[in-house]
């Protein structure tokens, strides 16, 4: 009896246990299928992920990074007067060579022109021909007019020695002025300073033929003064505005190399010299004790002083192509659009923008090659914050 009673309880086992394993059979399959296909999905998005560049973002750092400009300059004295012959002859004599300090009015040279002399010899004697001659008329004009009431001269010899000796009184008058000129001339045979300075060059000697006029030759001396300076700078155009007249410079020259001088910016060509972008200023520098040497090198350091605040950034965020200087910037939903940008300066690792960009625009530090507008990335990092979020959190705080 008791063997017969468990004979269907076993096969009763048998069957939940035979389900049990199929279930546990289809429910290992269906895992193993869906474990197949969550790798395949995970492996699809990670070569998708793959595909998205990943970036690194910055902003745009407003200020000014340098206030200054350092460029070349070229020093002149701020009087210099090439000192030229105006009449032909011989050198006679000089008496003040170069690096001599000399007082305006000195005479430093004197030229022998035989040549002016006789022309001036000549003029005096046509001179006293005509005075001679203007007097003969004038007293022979009195005479007939004695002798008008006796009707013995006619109105009409009066009137023709009235003429004949107003001719001969322009022609003393000419011959006046003809004298007075090679007088004039003969007084530029002493070579005189203009002004107090230094003797900066000589290109003549005793006996060397003199020839008037500057367009023959260099000049026989140059004078400068040296006790104020001017310093020529060319400043690029994009610059000028921040160089105000009455703006503040340092000068450095080689020959004092711990030394600086300071010096103030007194004009502006107000024109752009199109062969180099350039405009020329001048400015002033005191040089009373004449240590500087004009014609000489200097470096210019300018203070700028500009109406806003300029932004800057990295020179690896610049991506120059076809379409030309530009910024890779991301989108608020991550997607690339290219800005063209304007440089203010180059500094090196920084750039110095004029325009282009705003303080909110995220900026790729390093663009990856290949990328257009409109270009899926992945955003990694960010450094710095907008200045606008930077302001509200500091009100918040």
């Amino acid at each position: 009896m008791p063997t017969e009673s468990r004979a269907p309880v076993s096969r009763r086992k048998l069957g939940i246990f035979g389900i049990a394993a199929l279930i546990a059979a289809l429910t290992l399959v269906v895992s193993g299928i869906r474990a197949r296909e969550d790798s395949s999905v995970q492996l699809r998005e990670w070569t998708d992920d793959q595909a998205i560049p990943s970036v690194a973002l910055i902003y745009a750092d407003p200020g000014v990074l340098t206030a200054t400009l350092d460029l070349p300059g070229r020093l002149e004295a701020y009087n210099r007067a090439p000192i030229f012959a105006r009449v032909n002859g011989y050198l006679k004599n000089w008496s003040a060579d170069i690096g001599a300090r000399v007082k305006a009015g000195d005479v430093i040279a004197e030229i022998d022109a035989p040549d002016l002399d006789q022309q001036l010899l000549q003029a005096r004697a046509d001179l006293a021909n005509q005075q001679a001659s203007a007097k003969l008329s004038e007293v022979t004009l009195a005479r007939r007019r004695t002798l008008i009431a006796s009707n013995f001269v006619s109105m009409q010899e009066i009137d023709e020695r009235t003429a004949d000796l107003s001719n001969k009184n322009a022609a003393v008058n000419s011959s006046q002025a003809n004298v007075e000129r090679l007088e004039a001339l003969s007084g530029y045979k002493k070579i005189t300073v203009p002004f107090d300075g230094i003797v900066t060059a000589r290109t003549t000697d005793v006996g060397a033929l003199i020839n008037a006029g500057g367009g023959s030759g260099p000049p026989m001396f140059v004078v400068s003064d040296i006790k104020k300076l001017r310093v020529y700078v060319n400043v690029p155009q994009s610059y000028v505005p921040a160089v105000k007249v009455g703006a503040k410079a340092v000068i450095s020259v080689p020959e004092y190399p711990t030394r600086t001088f300071d010096a103030t910016v007194e004009a502006s060509s107000q024109a752009v010299d199109v062969n180099s972008g350039t405009t020329q200023m001048q400015l002033g520098l005191d040089n009373s004790a004449g240590e500087l040497m004009p014609g000489g090198f200097a470096n210019v350091r300018l203070n700028l002083q500009r109406d806003g605040v300029p932004l800057h950034i990295p020179a690896s965020a610049l991506v120059f192509d076809q379409k030309g200087l530009r910024v890779a910037t991301v989108t608020a939903d991550n997607r690339i659009l290219f800005k063209p940008v304007t440089i203010a300066r180059d500094l090196g690792r920084d750039i110095e923008l004029s325009g282009g960009i705003s303080l909110e625009d995220r900026i790729i530090n390093s663009p990856p090659d290949g990328i257009v507008d409109g270009d899926q990335v992945r955003v990694v990092s960010t450094k710095g914050r907008p200045a606008t979020v930077s302001a509200k959190q500091g009100e918040k705080g």
